[in-house]
């Protein structure tokens, strides 16, 4: 695709980014056919090449309009386009240095900033964000049906413990960090403490670095970026001491939201001088749960046979940051079918399932359009669990069924508990 973009963005970094980009696309359209967005609405403008010619004509220095606004705001930014474009064409960063653009040019109405500026500022900070979800809990039958919808209920589990290592004479050589994150501590409290014993079974010490939030992921996605780059900077310097000094091997994502975010650190922070290169090494070392399972599996197969047989029939949900953001397909499936569950299938498991981060609170009708549809396919098969890598799908699939929707590595958890000792 050729481009001629204007003065005020041709020359910085992120018009040399955007214009490699737009050059790599060929405009052959194989990417609409697994746009959710496109299937919904059948519309040009918001399949992913209707999306980037609006972009290319904005970088160009035509008028940006609020419809412009409009088509970028309903992406959910899945990047199943991604998996699908012949020409690798990285069509998130395009999306996200257009909707900056946008967001420099086209005000927004008083609600839609208000309910954004609330979004960034109250979700990530756990001290705003626990007692927002107590409240809601218990106001939740006197709440109007869409805003009940969004307040999760109780996630049972909670109350198992981490391994405590501190009492062990000996205590595991292998370490590893996990990111509690911003609203899973709160939502899902038992899907790190179930990655913790599950690696401890396996001979690894799994911790939170205290003052750990909120990988920067939410805000940066509400195009307030330059506060998510902060969010980022705080989050490598927690973590940094035990990458120093080596006694970390990994950081463990448990929501793989967090982990296609913080796999982009390198990336995002590479012109900042101060934090470059630690932003690199954070993106190296960042494995998801499924990864460090897997590279386990083994020693986690061979536990597993002296657990009593299962007959549980589950579905599993594969986020989109896990399979388009990460490419981590395959291996949960894997795991889950190692540890005796009968996996039912699922159509379109490509397709998103309307979660996206902040996506179901400010395009609701299209993200329950979406995610009924998923919840139909996962149905399909009659399990009784449906299990995902990502709070967001946990929770915005819970909020529309009656099946329990669950972290896979709780059933993991499970069946090593399940072990009978001796």
């Amino acid at each position: 695709m050729q481009t001629n973009l204007a003065d005020f963005i041709k020359d910085t970094p992120e018009g040399r980014e955007a214009d490699a980009i737009l050059r790599t696309c060929v405009h052959c359209g194989f990417c609409t056919a697994t746009c959710p967005t496109y299937q919904l609405l059948g519309d040009e403008l918001d399949g992913p090449r209707g999306r980037i010619y609006l972009i290319k004509q904005m970088l160009e220095g035509q008028p940006v309009s609020a419809r412009t606004q409009l088509h970028l705001d309903r992406c959910l930014t899945c990047r199943s386009c991604e998996t699908t474009c012949p020409s690798g064409v990285k069509y998130h960063r395009l999306l996200d240095i257009g909707r900056a653009v946008v967001e420099a040019r086209v005000p927004r109405s008083g609600v839609e900033r208000l309910k954004r500026f609330l979004l960034r500022e109250a979700l990530p900070r756990r001290w705003l964000f626990r007692p927002a979800v107590r409240a809601g809990q218990l106001m939740r039958p006197l709440l109007p049906g869409m805003l009940a919808d969004k307040v999760p209920t109780p996630v049972a589990g909670g109350a198992r413990p981490w391994p405590d290592f501190s009492t062990r004479p000996v205590r595991h050589a292998r370490r590893m960090i996990a990111l509690a994150g911003c609203v899973q501590p709160d939502l899902a409290p038992n899907t790190n403490a179930a990655t913790a014993r599950v690696l401890d079974r396996l001979g690894i010490e799994l911790f939170e670095t205290p003052g750990a939030g909120c990988c920067g992921a939410l805000r940066f996605h509400l195009n307030a970026q330059e506060a998510a780059l902060d969010d980022m900077r705080r989050l490598i310097d927690c973590w940094w001491p035990h990458i120093e000094d080596g006694s970390v091997e990994a950081l463990v994502m448990t929501a793989s939201g967090c982990g296609a975010h913080v796999r982009e650190y390198g990336e995002l922070l590479r012109h900042d001088p101060a934090y470059a290169e630690k932003a690199a090494r954070v993106s190296a070392l960042t494995r998801d749960v499924a990864e460090v399972l897997a590279a386990e599996r083994a020693r986690l197969v061979e536990l597993l046979r002296a657990a009593p047989a299962t007959a549980q029939k589950v579905a599993f949900h594969s986020p989109c940051t896990l399979q388009h953001g990460q490419k981590i397909r395959g291996v949960v499936e894997a795991l889950l079918a190692a540890a005796g569950c009968e996996l039912t299938p699922v159509a379109d498991p490509h397709l998103c399932c309307g979660s996206a981060g902040t996506y179901s609170i400010l395009q609701p009708e299209l993200s329950r359009q979406l995610r009924d549809n998923k919840l139909a396919a996962l149905g399909a098969g009659a399990p009784t669990v449906f299990v995902t890598a990502n709070i967001g799908c946990q929770t915005h699939l819970q909020s529309g069924s009656a099946t329990p929707v669950r972290h896979w590595i709780e059933l993991i958890d499970e069946r090593l508990a399940a072990i009978p000792v001796r």
